[in-house]
């Protein structure tokens, strides 16, 4: 049966312009996003099955192209849709960190390095350059590393944000193994780096740890800065 022969007050687009988006499960957010579905199947069946194929929201989203558009009734132009949404999302959560004070607004840097870091199979190493507001200036990738392991220069680090006249940062790096568990080494660089910048009268606020799509782990709320 096709969407629209359901009752109006089951019909997702009725439901979120009632209720709100919140009020939506996965399958019908997704549903909203695709429009259509294919001969058979309505657009919450197929986003069902998007769902389970893939394991999750989260997976679907950071599928590559080539597993995306092998799904009957995706494709290359559904891809690139779903990609620009999820960088308008990064993008807004980019201008809510810029615009208030980091600690006003913790769930959005939590929220933008999950979507920036939470599904990338290789490890990498970024900063967020503050200003003396505590506002976020911009963010830099350092460090791409392999599964395991990844190099950080300390001499680079004070580079940079010297360059970027930075008052403050904070550090964030991924586990694509999936456990968010600062290791020994995490907890090593941190410290280096946290000495190296004092040295230049930049505080480190926090260096969270992001794995898959869990919250971020803080150092700051573990005691580890």
């Amino acid at each position: 049966m096709a969407i629209t022969d359901w009752p109006a007050d089951e019909r997702p687009r009725e439901r979120l312009l009632a209720h709100g988006a919140t009020a939506l499960s996965d399958a019908e957010l997704l549903a909203l996003f695709l429009r259509v579905g294919i001969r058979g199947k309505s657009a919450v069946d197929l986003a069902r099955d998007l769902l389970g194929h893939f394991g999750g929201l989260s997976a679907l989203c950071s599928a590559s192209a080539t597993a995306f558009s092998a799904i009957p009734g995706m494709g290359p132009a559904k891809y690139a849709q779903l990609q620009a949404v999820l960088e308008l999302a990064r993008r807004a959560l980019g201008e809510e960190m810029a615009k208030r004070d980091v600690f006003d607004s913790p769930a959005a840097v939590r929220d933008w390095l999950r979507l920036k870091l939470g599904q990338l199979p290789h490890e990498v190493f970024l900063i967020l350059l503050l200003d003396a507001q505590n506002r976020v200036m911009g963010s830099e990738e350092l460090f791409r590393g392999t599964l395991s392991q990844t190099s950080v220069y300390p001499r680079e680090v004070v580079k940079l944000v010297l360059e970027r006249n930075a008052a403050a940062v904070i550090l964030a790096h991924n586990h694509p193994s999936g456990v968010g568990e600062p290791s020994h080494a995490d907890q090593a660089i941190t410290q280096a780096l946290s000495k190296a910048l004092a040295l230049v009268d930049v505080r480190v606020l926090d260096h969270f740890v992001v794995a898959g799509n869990s919250p971020p782990v803080s150092f700051a709320e573990r005691g580890l800065l």
